[in-house]
């Protein structure tokens, strides 16, 4: 299927590793132009290079960290006229509600609800205008089901969801969606993260924590972060400009909600 996006320009956040780096990835087999962006500018320089190596787009580096304004300002002057953006940026501080304090919420708050209403309140003018636009925002599977263990990313991320379900309903007029995807279990470099975290936490063994983060999947395994971009891909996609509002899981059917 030719997802229509060829020749596009797509910014994507927090890629130069993980699920944004997937995103991206996926995005540039499709021959969209990608913007990376990540804080350490040697992952950056070898992630640029590697797509470059494997897709024939342009990939231009953005290091910078985008929780500040500077930082995306830097961002979006490389891009004036996104037709595609994925926000995304690292995972909030771990923990329960009475264990996570004001500086953990109010940090979960600037990664996961100012920056991205920032970064999509600088494009999505322009691209009503245009009458093109593509925002998928990544998430977390803590919106509809949140943990006990994760308080502060099933708040700030909540917060992001409810304001971009509003905002959809009037920039889809113009053809531009805003949806997120939700992932949960992704195998990626949060998943070792979060394996160490509660190895040490329940006196159990790294390879024990990995185990039973496939078991607590209903297919039984971890997502390939391959499959989240091409989830991605699909949503930036021309096909689905009928899609907007929605939340996506990537949970290997483990959601029991009807809805």
């Amino acid at each position: 299927m030719d997802l229509g996006i060829a020749g596009k320009w797509a910014i994507v956040c927090a890629s130069s590793q993980g699920l944004g780096r997937a995103c991206a990835a996926a995005l540039a087999a499709e021959g969209a132009n990608v913007v990376i962006n990540g804080r350490d500018p040697e992952n950056l320089e070898k992630a640029a290079n590697e797509l470059r190596g494997t897709h024939s787009v342009e990939v231009v580096r953005v290091a910078a960290d985008i929780t500040t304004a500077e930082g995306r300002a830097a961002l979006l002057a490389t891009c004036p006229s996104a037709d595609i953006l994925i926000t995304n940026n690292a995972g909030p501080k771990p923990g329960v509600f009475a264990d996570t304090t004001e500086e953990d919420f109010a940090r979960a708050m600037e990664l996961h609800f100012h920056t991205p209403l920032a970064l999509v309140r600088a494009v999505v003018d322009g691209m009503r205008e245009r009458r093109f636009g593509r925002i998928v925002n990544i998430t977390s599977a803590m919106v509809t089901t949140p943990n006990p263990f994760m308080a502060a990313s099933s708040g700030a991320r909540t917060g992001l969801t409810a304001v971009m379900k509003g905002l959809q309903r009037h920039a889809v007029r113009d053809n531009v969606t805003i949806n997120q995807l939700l992932p949960e279990r992704i195998d990626s470099g949060r998943q070792l993260q979060m394996a160490q975290i509660e190895a040490e936490r329940d006196g159990i063994s790294f390879d024990e924590a990995r185990r039973r983060q496939a078991a607590s999947i209903a297919a039984g395994r971890l997502g390939r972060p391959e499959e989240f971009g091409a989830a991605c891909a699909f949503l930036c996609s021309t096909q689905a400009g009928y899609i907007s509002g929605d939340n996506l899981h990537l949970d290997g059917g483990s959601y029991t909600g009807l809805v």
